[in-house]
């Protein structure tokens, strides 16, 4: 994206884990001043491969926290994976710096800290997931009109249609092939047993102000309709477009604005119809289950999300089947100590306590 319009962006600091060659490229690219990676062999590491550059070189959490809050920068693109985003995006709101919010988790976990923060200290938070930008973008100048319902789409994976008999043999290159999307395997296999979508629930939820209850979920095969927002009067607004996920980025980075994007357009006479279905819950638990944690909140929530990256992990490894991922989130759930409104560290300790499970 930044690429695209480099006349209107600076890149002033860049973060990653252990990808240093990638970060090696964009360092000599965009030559910012700040990077972060995640340990000091990944700092050795990315020293080798850009001699002559001047930036900065820093690890862990107080690299993504002097990321975050480094004083040339006005807008922060969170894309950490997991609860790792909630610090740093505490850290940048209390810099004045708006969010562009590509990790759900913190939200997911932290909602109830990080958006009364945002409103204290007058940032916006805007987000990046594809479906959390279409209702962003279809509650554009309604502001003050009252909200009905959110209809949140969802692909429904490659298992749409199947039942839990036909989903005990899957395996992980199975479950990996998303029909519409390229994700990253925890998010690709969290799409496949809907939890990745219970997630986008409770995010909704603390984005927009809406309870879950009035949250619906609608499997929409074609990923056109990317969400849409249903008024009192009983009119629903939503984004279409086609599956490209540099238009919700650019919208975070523009907004209000909407510059021209390159790329294919949507051809209504091409595409010919468009169908929903509702999501059956029989079968994808994981999203049921969410929406009874997301009512609950406090830190269950977390223990939800935990035990999500956990059997994930085991699924993949081959441990455990796919059916069996949302059962452990469930003994995972009625194990936790509910606490109503967990801290920050509360947060983390109930993801560590859910992770052993």
């Amino acid at each position: 994206m930044v690429r695209e319009h480099k006349d209107d962006f600076t890149v002033s600091a860049l973060a990653c884990g252990k990808n240093v060659k990638l970060l090696a490229e964009q360092i000599r690219e965009f030559h910012p001043a700040l990077v972060s990676v995640g340990d000091e062999a990944a700092a050795a590491a990315l020293k080798d491969l850009i001699p002559g550059e001047t930036c900065d070189i820093l690890t862990g959490m107080e690299g993504l926290i002097a990321v975050s809050t480094i004083p040339e920068s006005d807008i922060l693109v969170t894309a950490v994976v997991g609860m790792l985003g909630i610090r740093p995006t505490i850290a940048a709101i209390q810099a004045k710096k708006d969010i562009a919010l590509a990790n759900k988790e913190t939200l997911v976990s932290a909602g109830h800290i990080i958006m009364p923060l945002a409103r204290e200290y007058g940032v916006h938070v805007l987000p990046v997931d594809s479906e959390h930008s279409a209702i962003f973008q279809s509650l554009q100048g309604n502001e003050g009109n009252e909200i009905d319902r959110i209809l949140l789409t969802a692909s429904g994976g490659p298992f749409r249609g199947k039942s839990l008999k036909e989903l005990e043999g899957v395996t992980p290159a199975q479950a990996l092939n998303n029909p519409n999307w390229d994700m990253g395997q925890k998010v690709t296999i969290d799409s496949a047993t809907m939890v990745n979508k219970g997630l986008e629930v409770m995010e909704a939820h603390w984005l927009f102000n809406v309870d879950v209850d009035d949250i619906t979920v609608l499997v929409h095969p074609q990923s056109v309709l990317h969400s849409a927002v249903q008024y009192k009067d009983g009119a629903v607004i939503g984004e279409l477009g086609v599956p490209d996920m540099r238009l919700p980025i650019q919208y975070a980075l523009y907004y209000p604005n909407r510059p021209y994007l390159s790329g294919k357009r949507l051809n209504l006479f091409e595409l010919g119809s468009l169908t929903f279905e509702e999501p059956d819950l029989t079968v994808f638990k994981g999203l049921a289950l969410a929406k009874k944690v997301g009512n609950a909140g406090g830190n269950l929530p977390t223990a939800f999300n935990a035990a999500d990256e956990t059997a994930v992990e085991l699924f993949l490894k081959g441990e455990i089947g796919f059916t069996e991922i949302p059962d452990l989130i469930v003994k995972a759930v009625a194990a936790c100590d509910f606490i109503e409104n967990p801290t920050v560290e509360e947060i983390f300790a109930t993801r560590e306590a859910a992770l052993k499970l």
